[in-house]
C-alpha cells in the first residue's frame, strides 16, 4: 500500500470531502449487525466518525501515522497503525468492513483475504470514494484542463481505477446492488483550492518542478469563481458493496 498523503495530512483533514448522509444510510440497510466495523485507509476518520453514532465500535486503520494525528476523535473509535493487507485483528470480527478512497492504493489479493478473514459469516465489505466534482461549465472545463493537461503525468497508476469510478477493480464477491448517489457541498473558492491542493499529483508536481499547479490556472479560477460566495459543488460517490460467505 502507498502512503502519498503524509506530508500533507493537515491539508488532508481541512479541504477532502465528507461523505453524504445517503452513504450512510445505505450501508446500514445492508449490514447484518452493528457491533464492529472497520474503516480501512481511514485517513483523517472522516468515515470512522460517520460510523460512530450507528455502531458500538469502530476499528479505523491507516499506514499514515500523520494522518491517523489528524483523525476525528471519538469515545467508540480506536484508531491503529496497520497496513490494509496484514492485520492483528482477529477472525470473523466486523459486521462491516469498510474502504473509503484508498483501495485503489492497495494489494487487492492480499487485502481481500484480509476482509474474508476478518469479516463475520454475511459480513458486508464497502468500497466507496468519488470521482472529479463539477461545479459549472467554465469551472468544469478548467478542472478537466488542470486534471489531464497540467497534473495528468503527476497522477500514479492507481489513479485510473477512480477515473474507471471503481468498476474495473478485482471485486470477487457476492455484490450487493448499490444506488447512485452525488454529494452536494456549498463550497467558496478557497475550500475548492485547498481541495486541489490534497491531490497526490499536486504534491507530486510540486516536488518535482519546485512550484505549485495551481498558479498556473490561478487568474483563470478567479474570473470564473469570482469572491462574491459559495458554489455548488456535485461529487459523484463511487460505489461496490458485498456480502462476505462464511
Amino acid at each position: 500500500m502507498k502512503d502519498n498523503f503524509s506530508n500533507h495530512a493537515d491539508l488532508y483533514a481541512s479541504y477532502r470531502p465528507e461523505y453524504p448522509a445517503s452513504l450512510y444510510r445505505y450501508i446500514l440497510s445492508i449490514v447484518p449487525g452493528r457491533d464492529c466495523a472497520w474503516d480501512c485507509g481511514t485517513g483523517n476518520g472522516q468515515v470512522a466518525a460517520g460510523l460512530s453514532p450507528f455502531f458500538k465500535t469502530v476499528y479505523a486503520t491507516d499506514i499514515s501515522a500523520a494522518q491517523l494525528q489528524h483523525a476525528q476523535q471519538k469515545e467508540n473509535i480506536t484508531y491503529t497503525q496497520q497496513e490494509a493487507e496484514h492485520t492483528r485483528f482477529p477472525a470473523a470480527c466486523f459486521d462491516l468492513i469498510i474502504v473509503a478512497q484508498a483501495v485503489h492504493w492497495f494489494d487487492f489479493e492480499r487485502f481481500y483475504a484480509e476482509v474474508r478473514r476478518t469479516a463475520k459469516p454475511g459480513g458486508v465489505l464497502v468500497v466507496t470514494g468519488y470521482g472529479l466534482p463539477g461545479i459549472d461549465e467554465g469551472i468544469d472545463r478548467l478542472l478537466q484542463h488542470f486534471y489531464t493537461a497540467i497534473t495528468g503525468p503527476y497522477w500514479d497508476p492507481e489513479r485510473k481505477y477512480i477515473d474507471e469510478a471503481y468498476k474495473t477493480i478485482p471485486f470477487p464477491f457476492d455484490k450487493i446492488e448499490a444506488p447512485e448517489l452525488v454529494h452536494r457541498l456549498l463550497w467558496t473558492r478557497e475550500q475548492f483550492t485547498g481541495y486541489l491542493n490534497t491531490w497526490s499529483a499536486v504534491q507530486h508536481y510540486i516536488k518535482d518542478k519546485g512550484y505549485n499547479p495551481i498558479t498556473l490556472i490561478e487568474q483563470e479560477l478567479h474570473t470564473l469563481w469570482p469572491e462574491s460566495g459559495p458554489k455548488t459543488v456535485r461529487f459523484p460517490i463511487l460505489l461496490r458493496a458485498a456480502r462476505i460467505a462464511g
